[in-house]
């Protein structure tokens, strides 16, 4: 894997959506009430930054809320797992996501080489755009991938699954690219 340049980067996960069971879960929107959460994760940011979100709209919308009147660039790698539009309960999906994080593939579901492949290359890339602007990067992003993607390079406490399951929306991560740790700074 390719260096990420600079020395710290922001991960976001996307703040509440509106849930419809009737669409799949790649095109909900920002619930509105959610927007005022989304905003206050700008704390926790120093300004100007380079913001790229998810092209899905939940991650897109929630980066746009965070960056204000800031760009806001989507890209498509940085996009949650891929899966079957199939209903689950809230228990069913969790134990699949569990199991997922736990580097265990559900039936029908994107591989997690796959997965940690093109979301690599995203986070190197817009680093390095974020680098020569002299900016710090922040993307917008969910909640599987980008933790695949972390277990594939620094260590999460305790686990990749129970990492997982600890985070909330929205929540933001910041990862320390010189000593290589990795915090949740939202709770």
């Amino acid at each position: 894997m390719a260096a990420v340049q600079g020395e710290r980067l922001f991960l976001v996960r996307h703040a509440k959506p509106v849930v419809d069971p009737e669409v799949p879960a790649e095109q909900w929107q920002l619930a509105q009430e959610s927007r005022v959460a989304a905003r206050l994760i700008r704390l926790h940011v120093k300004h100007p930054a380079y913001y790229v979100a998810s092209s899905e709209p939940k991650a897109a919308q929630t980066m746009q809320e965070i960056a204000g009147a800031q760009r806001v660039v989507t890209d498509d790698d940085l996009t949650e797992v891929h899966r079957p539009h199939v209903w689950l309960t809230d228990e069913d999906y969790h134990g699949a996501a569990l199991a997922y994080a736990n580097g265990r593939c559900p039936d029908g579901w994107e591989s997690l080489e796959r997965v940690i492949e093109r979301f690599d290359a995203a986070v190197v890339r817009h680093a390095a755009a974020a680098a020569e602007r002299g900016q710090t990067l922040v993307v917008g992003t969910h909640g599987l991938a980008p933790t695949v993607w972390m277990a594939s390079r620094y260590r999460l406490d305790p686990d990749p699954a129970r990492f997982w399951e600890g985070l909330r929306f929205p929540d933001i991560v910041e990862i320390d690219l010189q000593s290589q740790t990795v915090s949740c700074l939202a709770h």
